[in-house]
């Protein structure tokens, strides 16, 4: 059986775990009439399979990438699942700013990964 290369699995697993962030974080804002303490359990369970990816995606990715990296991934894919999820489910749009502030994320992300010689 062929073994998925590091980077790819690390990918992978952590923008599995970012989907189930976003909905744990952002998902219950459709359901504002829903008590808190409900949608704080509700999030608490959903957060536990962010885990459950996130962990093993930072022990996997850290014998190939920098802690600086691995965390630079995490953003540049947090915010890409972020869009997707803001777009789709809640039905906010994306404003010019909105974009422009993720360019800007964009370019530290560049700036992380650029070997300086």
């Amino acid at each position: 059986m062929p073994q998925i290369p590091v980077p790819v699995l690390t990918v992978l697993l952590l923008l599995a775990s970012n989907i189930f962030m976003t909905f744990a974080w952002y998902g219950h804002l459709k359901f504002k009439s829903e008590p808190l303490f409900v949608v704080i359990l509700v999030s608490w369970g959903i957060a536990f399979f962010e885990y459950v990816l996130q962990v093993p995606a930072n022990r996997i990715g850290s014998g190939h990438y920098s802690a600086a990296e691995l965390k630079t991934i995490q953003e540049v894919i947090t915010l890409l699942v972020f869009a997707v999820f803001s777009v789709t489910y809640l039905k906010e749009p994306l404003a010019w700013n909105h974009l422009l502030g993720f360019a800007f994320i964009a370019c530290g992300a560049f700036f992380i990964f650029h070997k300086w010689a």
